[in-house]
């Protein structure tokens, strides 16, 4: 039975519609609330959780943390992907947001890794892997649900929601952390309180769950159960279903590969950029991603309802163009406007290191060479550097030059105190110009930061904010909930998951806070020749009507 005579059979009201959209969007805001919070409050869990005297490695640890979740959420799509296409679409979400507020709340009880050593950074682990299963099974259910509530003219409009809602769930965490800085002392607030935002989630899990309950199952799935036409193994068919694995295809490197980087190079990328190697005061950091994506949300809508007249394609291949054109202009605007001091400072007085074993592993505890050190040393301080040829320098033997004055590291140099390292090597640098005092830029500055993270955020809503249309209509019914999850999740997880960890490995390798903008870069360009190639084009057509 297609969508359309299924709608038919069982047309929802005005008002079911309504309570269909708000329940799944507060769902699907609260869930990636749960698991924003882990990556907006990055620094104090590394501190708690995986404490190191290599900073670098510290914060790539707790990315490596946040790339676990993500990596199991193509296992949750699996799972709750048979569920929702053999069980119903109700009640696998129900299942999904609540193991993901239980994961949740779980991280704000585990002791930190001073008290129980090595078991807290493996209970956090778990719990990522409980998160990112729950996550692989959240989407593809609220799309879908939504989707299949829909009239067609209107399918992008409503769903359009679902993605602005993960935008929520960013905001929200931001929102919760803000508070709680508020009302909680700097000191108590590194030592307890960032707690709290995790604990919250019980609240937030008990909301959701109390709307959700009122949903009744999407008419859609209604018409196939009383047809008697779900499928028997939905992993199966959907690799077996005729042109399904095309699909597939595409819906991993043309649809999700391009919409995923750009999402968390935008938010991701843009809140640890101004963090890190800019120095702006972190909740001035705060503030400025939450009127950010809070502004953001309005476009997805805007590009949801835009894609019912022109189609799905247009929207996430424009954007795609738009993020290969913009990408690296609209960082080095936000790093102009926000540190100019730095990057004059990199102009004026650039830093050239050269050296036969100048190598730096930004996974290792400790360097094994005192060059590797330094460099560790410039990489935690957010400084750029070239390596330069060795010439005669020979074995251990290194250089490093400021500016045109040579740094001066001889015996004395404290080379096995990692802190007093790196306070000598900032005071050179302060010497010859450096500013590492905390950014508070004029309001002027601010609102061009805030409109770069705007172009941003609009390049993300063209790529994102047809998607859940697209999908729902890209694979039929009976095979919708593991056909759409399975590729989405695996290019989330793992295109998307694994960006923070790849590119802070990459700017940590170069030295250069700019150069984690390439692996966005590749994939995006990647993805838009499948999505040129393997997307319908035209106006919307209904769910059964694709080949």
């Amino acid at each position: 039975m297609s969508d359309a005579a299924a709608l038919k059979a069982h047309q929802p009201s005005e008002k079911e519609i309504r309570l269909v959209i708000a329940a799944s969007s507060a769902g699907t805001i609260f869930e990636w609330y749960d698991f924003f919070i882990y990556g907006t409050l990055a620094a104090l869990i590394g501190a708690a959780f995986f404490p190191s005297d290599n900073e670098t490695l510290q914060l790539l640890l707790v990315w490596a943390g946040f790339a676990v979740g993500f990596g199991f959420r193509p296992l949750g799509a699996i799972l709750f992907g048979f569920l929702g296409d053999r069980l119903g679409r109700k009640y696998t979400f129900l299942v999904t947001v609540t193991l993901m507020g239980i994961a949740t709340a779980g991280v704000g009880f585990i002791p930190s890794a001073a008290t129980i050593g090595i078991a807290a950074p493996i209970i956090v682990i778990l719990l990522r892997i409980l998160q990112g299963l729950a996550l692989g099974g959240e989407y593809g259910g609220a799309a879908i649900y939504v989707a299949e509530h829909a009239p067609p003219e209107k399918r992008g409009f409503y769903t359009s929601f679902i993605q602005a809602s993960v935008v929520g769930g960013f905001v929200l965490s931001i929102v919760v952390v803000l508070a709680c800085r508020a009302l909680i002392p700097a000191e108590d607030f590194a030592e307890w309180g960032w707690r709290i935002p995790f604990l919250l989630s019980i609240i937030l899990l008990f909301i959701s769950l109390w709307m959700r309950l009122k949903l009744s199952e999407s008419p859609v799935f209604k018409a196939m159960k009383e047809a008697g036409e779900t499928a028997k193994n939905p992993f199966v068919e959907s690799f077996t279903y005729p042109g399904n694995k095309k699909r597939i295809f595409v819906t991993l490197f043309g649809v999700t590969g391009i919409l995923t980087t750009i999402w968390y190079t935008a938010f991701f990328s843009g809140l640890s950029f101004l963090r890190g190697p800019m120095r702006l005061d972190p909740g001035m950091v705060e503030i400025i991603m939450l009127v950010a994506g809070g502004a953001s949300m309005v476009f997805y809508i805007l590009v949801g309802k835009w894609s019912d007249t022109v189609g799905r394609k247009k929207p996430i291949v424009v954007g795609a163009i738009l993020s290969l054109l913009l990408l690296f202009p609209v960082f080095w605007g936000i790093g102009a406007l926000a540190n100019p001091g730095l990057q004059q400072s990199a102009v004026d007085s650039p830093i050239t290191v050269a050296g036969e074993s100048c190598q730096y592993d930004p996974f290792a505890e400790a360097q094994e060479t005192r060059c590797g050190r330094v460099l560790q040393d410039l990489t935690s301080l957010g400084v750029s550097y070239n390596i330069a040829p060795a010439k005669t320098l020979t074995g251990d033997q290194f250089a490093v030059s400021i500016g045109k004055e040579r740094a001066d590291f001889n015996e004395a140099y404290p080379w096995d105190d990692g802190a007093a390292r790196k306070a000598e090597l900032q005071s050179m640098l302060e010497t010859a110009g450096y500013d590492f005092s905390v950014q508070n830029p004029p309001m002027i500055n601010i609102l061009g930061i805030i409109a770069l993270l705007l172009v941003l955020g609009v390049l993300s809503a063209l790529t994102y904010g047809s998607v859940a249309a697209l999908l729902s209509e890209m694979f039929p019914p009976k095979i919708r909930y593991s056909s759409m999850s399975i590729p989405y999740h695996i290019g989330a997880g793992y295109l998307g998951g694994f960006l923070p960890l790849i590119a802070g490995y990459i700017i940590a390798s170069t030295g250069d806070p700019y150069s984690g903008l390439w692996y966005t870069w590749v994939v995006v360009a990647f993805g838009l020749v499948i999505a040129w190639w393997g997307l319908p084009s035209g106006p919307p057509t209904d769910f059964d009507e694709h080949a």
